[in-house]
C-alpha cells in the first residue's frame, strides 16, 4: 500500500485525487490533507480519509478545523510550519503538490530532503525553482512524476526510449476559449468569457491562463527541467481537441505520443500507481471514430504574447521566470475582479519583466525575494494607468533582449 499526502486537497486535483483513493482503498491511503481556506471540505475528507495529520493555511482557519475534529485524534497544524512538517511526515511515500503559486517550493524542498516521490501538479516549483529541484531530487534518488497531463503524456511517452535520442518535445495547448481570435476582439473580453474553457474542467487561475496562454510558457519552462531538454527543442502545438496530450518526436522521425480524451484523473493516478496502470474511475474511453479528425496550428504568439514573453523569461533564466509568473498571478487576480481588460494581462507582465534586474541561480530567499519585487512592479504598473499614463512598454511591443 502507498501513503500519500495531499497538498491542496479541496482543490480541482486534490479533490481528484481523493476519486482515486476512494476508488482504491486496497492501493492507497491518505497520511495527511492541507488546504488553504476551505474548512469545511477538508474537515469532510479527513472524517472519510482518516489522515493523520491536517493543515490549513491560516491560523483562524486551523483554529476552526481543530475545533471541528476535537472527537478525532487527528493533529491539526497550519501555515509554512504546518506544510513543511506534513513533506517531512514519517511513513509517507508520496506527497500530490496541488497548491497553486510559490507556496509549494519549500514543502515540495522538505520532502525531497525526506525522501519523499513528489507527485507534481505545482507549477511554479519548477517554473521558478528548477534550477534547485531537479538537481535535489536525483542527489536524493527521489521520483518527480509529472501530474499535469501534458507533462505526464510526455513522460508517458518517454518510457522505454533513451532520452538521447530524442529530437523534440511537442507540448500541445487546446487554444482555450480565444484561439483564432483576433487583438481588436480580446478587447471586449471579460473575465465570464475567458473562464468558458472548451474542454477543461479547471480552476479559475489556471483556466484565464489558458486562455492567454500563459499556461503553455508554464508548461514550457516545467517541461524544460523535468525532461532536461533545451527550450529550442519545445514546439507548442495548438490542437482543440486535446485528444493528443502531448507527444515526443525522436532522430529517426518518429512521434510517439498519448491520447484519451480530457480527463485530469489519468495523469494524477498514473503518477500515483507508475509504472502500474489500473481503470480510471468514472473515465470515459477514447473512440476515434466519435472524433473523426484532429487539428494542429501553429501559435499566434503576437495576439497571444503572453506565450513569447514566458519564452523570453525562461531564456533569460535566473530570477526572470519568477517574475514572469509572480506578474501574472497578480494580473488573472485584477483581471478577474474586472479591475483590468484581458489584453493587460501580458502588458503587466511585460512592465515587470522589464523593470527586473537578474539575479543568476538564485537560492530560494532571492526567488521569494523576485516574487516580492514582481508584485510590487504590477501595483506601480497599475497606479500608473489609474493616473492615465503609459506604463512602459505595452506586451505587443515588448522584445527581451537580454
Amino acid at each position: 500500500m502507498k501513503k500519500i499526502g495531499v497538498m491542496g486537497s479541496t482543490g480541482s486535483i486534490g479533490t481528484q485525487t481523493l476519486e482515486i483513493v476512494r476508488k482504491y482503498p486496497e492501493k492507497l491511503r491518505v497520511t495527511a490533507l492541507a488546504a488553504g481556506s476551505n474548512a469545511e471540505l477538508l474537515e469532510k475528507q479527513v472524517r472519510e480519509f482518516k489522515p493523520e495529520f491536517a493543515v490549513m493555511w491560516s491560523k483562524q482557519a486551523a483554529d476552526g478545523l481543530r475545533a471541528r475534529l476535537a472527537d478525532t485524534d487527528v493533529k491539526v497544524a497550519c501555515g509554512m510550519e504546518g506544510l513543511l512538517e506534513m513533506a517531512a511526515l514519517p511513513g509517507m511515500d508520496v506527497l500530490v503538490t496541488a497548491v497553486v503559486g510559490m507556496i509549494g517550493i519549500q514543502p515540495t524542498i522538505a520532502a525531497i530532503r525526506a525522501k519523499k516521490d513528489i507527485a507534481l501538479a505545482n507549477k511554479e516549483t519548477l517554473v521558478t525553482a528548477g534550477h534547485l529541484i531537479m538537481p535535489l531530487a536525483r542527489e536524493n534518488g527521489v521520483s518527480i512524476l509529472p501530474v499535469d497531463s501534458e507533462h505526464s503524456a510526455i513522460f508517458q511517452s518517454m518510457q522505454g526510449e533513451k532520452k538521447s535520442q530524442i529530437s523534440r518535445i511537442l507540448l500541445t495547448a487546446s487554444g482555450g476559449p480565444f484561439r483564432g481570435k483576433a487583438r481588436i476582439e480580446l478587447e471586449q473580453m471579460r473575465a465570464a468569457d475567458a473562464l468558458k474553457h472548451p474542454n477543461w474542467s479547471m480552476g479559475k487561475k489556471v483556466t484565464i491562463d489558458s486562455s492567454t496562454l500563459v499556461n503553455k510558457g508554464l508548461e514550457v519552462m516545467e517541461a524544460r527541467w523535468l525532461f532536461d531538454v533545451e527550450l529550442e527543442d519545445i514546439l507548442v502545438v495548438i490542437h482543440p481537441e486535446s485528444i493528443l496530450h502531448s507527444a515526443v518526436e525522436y532522430q529517426d522521425g518518429a512521434v510517439i505520443g498519448q491520447f484519451g480524451v480530457p480527463d485530469m484523473k489519468l495523469p494524477i493516478q498514473y503518477a500515483l500507481f507508475y509504472p502500474d496502470r489500473y481503470p480510471v474511475p468514472g473515465s470515459k474511453r477514447l473512440d476515434l471514430f466519435d472524433v473523426a479528425k484532429l487539428t494542429f496550428e501553429k501559435p499566434d504568439m503576437e495576439t497571444f504574447s503572453g506565450l513569447r514573453l514566458a519564452f523570453e523569461a525562461a531564456k533569460r533564466g535566473g530570477t526572470m521566470p519568477t517574475v514572469f509568473n509572480a506578474a501574472n498571478e497578480k494580473a488573472v487576480s485584477l483581471f478577474l475582479e474586472n479591475k483590468i481588460q484581458f489584453l493587460q494581462i501580458a502588458e503587466v507582465i511585460a512592465a515587470a519583466m522589464e523593470e527586473h534586474s537578474v539575479v543568476d541561480a538564485p537560492g530560494v530567499e532571492q526567488i521569494l525575494e523576485a516574487e516580492r519585487t514582481a508584485h510590487e512592479s504590477v501595483d506601480h504598473y497599475i497606479r500608473r494607468e489609474s493616473r492615465g499614463s503609459r506604463a512602459g512598454l505595452s506586451a505587443a511591443e515588448f522584445r527581451y533582449e537580454g
